[in-house]
C-alpha cells in the first residue's frame, strides 16, 4: 500500500514549503506530481516554482508546456502521472482515489483553515481504513514533527 503522510502547515505558506519538499524529492532522484485543485493555482505554482529562490531552480512543467515525461516535476489539476512519479504532493484539498500510482503520496494543509482541517481528518480516516500507511506531520519552528 501507499504510504500517505499528513503535513499540517501552521508556520510558514505552501508557497514557502512546497519548493524545499520538491527540492528534497529531486535530491533523493524521485519525480514529482503537484496535484493542485485549480489552473489558476497551477499556474500560480508554475510561476513560484521559477523565482521561489535566488540560487534554486525547480525543473518542472505543466501541461501548457507538455513533454510530461521530460519533466521531474509536473504541476496538474488532474489525477495522473504522467513523469513516472514517486511521490504526489495534493495541496489546496485536491483529492486522488488511486494513490497506488505513487509510492508516496502528501496531503498538504493549511491548519488556519478549518475547513481545510476538517478535509484532511476525513482523508486521513479513508486512507487508514483502506489500508493505508499514513502519518501525521506538524510543522515546528525548525521543520517537521511525526505526531502519529
Amino acid at each position: 500500500m501507499t504510504e500517505i503522510r499528513f503535513y499540517h502547515l501552521e508556520r510558514s505558506a505552501l508557497e514557502q514549503v512546497l519548493p524545499k519538499m520538491l527540492e528534497t524529492s529531486l535530491q533523493r532522484d524521485w519525480r514529482a506530481v503537484v496535484i493542485a485543485r485549480s489552473e489558476e493555482r497551477v499556474e500560480a505554482l508554475n510561476a513560484l516554482l521559477w523565482v521561489y529562490g535566488k540560487d534554486s531552480f525547480l525543473p518542472h512543467g505543466t501541461g501548457k508546456e507538455g513533454y510530461a515525461a521530460r519533466q521531474p516535476v509536473w504541476l496538474t489539476t488532474e489525477e495522473e502521472n504522467p513523469n513516472g512519479a514517486h511521490v504526489a504532493f495534493l495541496v489546496d484539498g485536491s483529492e486522488i482515489t488511486d494513490p497506488g500510482k505513487f509510492e508516496l503520496c502528501c496531503e498538504m494543509f493549511d491548519g488556519r483553515d478549518d475547513e481545510a482541517v476538517q478535509r484532511a481528518r476525513a482523508h486521513w480516516k479513508a486512507w487508514k481504513e483502506a489500508g493505508h500507511a499514513v502519518t501525521y506531520w506538524q510543522q515546528i519552528e525548525k521543520g517537521w514533527e511525526q505526531k502519529a
